[in-house]
């Protein structure tokens, strides 16, 4: 019981230091010694969102759970801050950070570091990719900023992230594929077996066609690169062009990206037409539905 009465007495001592302190953003500054790499309870309200987050999207339903969690007992694994001036700018742990909100508590345990804006951006993004359910696109994206903002070669990121250069690779090439692919996979209505397989079709066309067919016909990845194979080989017929006015053709693109799907339009030749927008879930209803607000 005296231990934990000491360690709280502690944590109340460096909460004031860091309070008192506001120039510790160094390890040469006065005190650093005593901040960095200590574990203490700090307000919610005084930390920011980390800017190099490279998470777009949060679940919601996997955030209550944590948070009941959370409620019952309590932020077992503490976050990592950067101390930034007098507040502190979250460099991992943010589903924790938003978690603890949610439940309306008023601090957080924190682990404190000092790091420049590279070092707090490949702190974050090493760190989600490690630990995080990122969807294959995300993790693309996190890979593409260490080597483009961090400068690292494809071998010396595999070496950071504990992965093989051929997996890094794979990841960096689904950038490639068209955007409404992308989007569906970050969706999870492809996997990103699907996306590797559809990597090989060099025309987008293509591309959105097989999309198309995976999602209607329910196709899994070994048939997804059998027909990716026959369209290479030239055994499969592809299908004939429409002809649109070019005032459809030059539009039909952007509703598409909006959209998240390939959207179908016909033309009678009285100039009168109908657009078409699939869906393939209530949740991808819903999704399109909040787009056409």
């Amino acid at each position: 019981m005296a231990k934990a009465n000491k360690k709280q007495a502690l944590g109340r001592g460096l909460s004031a230091l860091l309070k008192d302190t506001t120039d510790i953003n160094s390890v040469a500054d006065k005190n650093a010694d005593q901040v960095v790499g200590s574990i203490i309870e700090i307000e919610l309200e005084a930390i920011e969102v980390n800017p190099y987050q490279p998470r777009t999207y949060f679940d919601e339903e996997a955030l209550r759970e944590l948070a009941s969690s959370i409620k019952e007992l309590g932020v077992i694994q503490p976050i990592t801050v950067r101390k930034s001036g007098s507040v502190f700018q979250l460099v991992s742990g943010e589903r924790r950070f938003r978690a603890s909100k949610l439940i309306g508590n008023k601090t957080i345990p924190a682990y404190i570091r000092l790091a420049n804006d590279q070092e707090m951006l490949e702190m974050a993004l090493v760190e989600n990719i490690q630990r995080k359910n990122l969807d294959p696109i995300e993790v693309a994206l996190s890979y593409e900023r260490l080597i483009d903002e961090i400068q690292l070669t494809q071998e010396e990121l595999s070496t950071r992230v504990g992965k093989k250069r051929s997996t890094v690779t794979n990841y960096l090439r689904l950038l490639k594929l068209d955007p409404i692919l992308q989007t569906g996979m970050r969706d999870g209505f492809i996997s990103m077996g699907h996306g590797r397989a559809l990597i090989n079709v060099d025309s987008s066309e293509d591309q959105l066609n097989i999309y198309e067919k995976i999602l209607r016909e329910k196709l899994s990845v070994r048939q997804t690169e059998e027909l990716v194979k026959n369209l290479k080989y030239g055994t499969v017929s592809k299908p004939k062009k429409k002809v649109l006015p070019n005032y459809i053709k030059d539009g039909l693109s952007d509703i598409s990206a909006y959209l998240g799907h390939k959207v179908e339009v016909s033309v009678s030749t009285k100039g009168k037409g109908k657009i078409s927008i699939p869906f393939h879930s209530q949740e991808d209803f819903e999704r399109i539905k909040n787009l056409l607000k």
